[in-house]
């Protein structure tokens, strides 16, 4: 009986592996690559009509009408009727942390206690999850891992997606640090009046995450310390300005209790979530704070805003030169960046403003603009190919995507699965 038991589970385990799909990251880029013929969405506003792109050894070498194709032994692909495109950046993501939200054991976007300043995502950072391969099938080729709880909840991290191990999937380690600062409203929503209790609540958690930073502070201004602070020190990269403050908040009291963190620290703060942000536009822009709006595919915060606040914020923070990128709440939603960005494109903001939305304004933000978010000369090779408009969902189709001049698979899970009932009904 035993034996028996044996040989099912090892039956059962080799129709487990089959089911799943098997993609290996790719290779190291060891050729030159053309990309001739295209409409090339450079990301900062700039299009080019029947360009090339040249990419070598994972880095942008050439882009323009002009560039004729070297030979020897230089892959060349004519892109004629297709779209290139800066691979998507998905900020604000717990990908790779969460894979099944019923199941606890999966989860490790979460850490005990409020106040986690020494918690690093990126080394709980999955680069098998399943998850990511349906990103990637959509030009998301980058994502800003991203830990929660308590109020303090740890540092970020960027990650391409197209990796061995977490070591190999760090893109820029401990971008962030996140305050999710406690709501200062009703929990239904609304700028209406909050409980007493409540209030006080949330305003003496604030209050003793101030006194943290001030304390963390002065501990860095100290010669010589009698005892080492785990959690002072994991403070250091922030007030050196290495590293940026990202307060998750939503309503204009929560912004302005951001601006001053920003004010008396001397930090660098991101406003995540924003909702409210387009009734502060100036103010904001005033103060270089910029915005992560959050979930843009919502409804209004009061009934009294118009129904597609959410939708045309965008665009109102745009003309008034605030800087901003679109993010989405959780992990398996963010495939649907582009399409959201698409959405705001059709509220205010045009083509290639909405692109830069989650291209290289999502750069900027993230502190990665130097190397990733459009596709100019001497950045990383990172370019997501379509035959469609990248932000419509009825036209887009990925072709063709590379991670540092890698090419990488496309395959998921949901392909192979299309794939094989298209086959059992006979629909092919």
């Amino acid at each position: 009986m035993k034996r028996q038991l044996i040989l099912l589970s090892l039956t059962l385990g080799m129709y487990t592996a089959r089911a799943q799909e098997t993609i290996s990251p790719a290779a190291p880029q060891n050729k030159p690559v053309y990309l001739t013929n295209a409409t090339i969405h450079v990301g900062n506003g700039q299009v080019i009509e029947n360009g090339t792109i040249a990419f070598s050894n994972g880095k942008i070498t050439a882009v323009g009408s002009n560039i004729a194709a070297a030979g020897g032994d230089a892959t060349v692909l004519d892109m004629k009727g297709q779209h290139v495109y800066p691979g998507i950046i998905a900020p604000e993501s717990n990908l790779g942390l969460v894979e099944f939200e019923s199941v606890r054991a999966t989860i490790d976007a979460r850490e005990v206690g409020e106040i986690n300043p020494s918690v690093r995502s990126i080394i709980a950072y999955n680069a098998d999850s399943k998850v990511i391969n349906t990103l990637r099938s959509n030009g998301i080729l980058l994502a800003q891992v991203t830990p929660e709880g308590g109020i303090i909840s740890g540092a970020s991290s960027v990650v391409q997606l197209d990796a061995w191990n977490w070591e190999d999937a760090a893109y820029k380690t401990d971008n962030a640090l996140h305050f999710f600062m406690p709501p200062l409203a009703p929990l239904g929503g609304g700028r209406g009046a909050v409980p007493n209790d409540r209030l006080k609540a949330a305003l003496e958690q604030i209050e003793t995450v101030r006194t943290f930073f001030r304390e963390a502070k002065a501990y860095q201004q100290e010669g010589k310390h009698t005892a080492t602070n785990l959690k002072f020190e994991s403070m250091r990269k922030l007030f050196n300005r290495e590293q940026k403050l990202f307060i998750h908040c939503d309503l204009v009291k929560e912004m302005l209790v951001a601006i001053d963190f920003a004010k008396e620290f001397q930090l660098d703060v991101v406003i995540v979530g924003g909702a409210d942000s387009w009734l502060i536009a100036d103010i904001l822009k005033q103060n270089n704070i910029p915005v992560v709006l959050a979930q843009p595919h919502a409804l209004p915060v009061m009934q009294d805003d118009d129904v597609d606040q959410p939708y045309k914020t965008a665009a109102q923070l745009q003309k008034a030169g605030v800087l901003f990128c679109l993010s989405n709440e959780g992990f398996w939603q963010q495939r649907n960046l582009g399409f959201e960005a698409g959405t705001a494109s059709a509220y205010g903001l045009t083509k290639e403003e909405a692109l830069s939305a989650v291209t290289l304004n999502a750069a900027k933000i993230l502190g990665i603009d130097k190397t990733t978010g459009s596709l100019e000369t001497g950045k990383d090779a990172n370019i997501a190919v379509s035959t469609g408009d990248i932000l419509d969902m009825k036209s887009s189709v990925i072709t063709r995507a590379f991670i540092q001049g890698r090419e990488i698979n496309l395959d998921n899970k949901q392909k192979q699965l299309y794939e094989k009932y298209e086959k059992k009904y006979g629909l092919k």
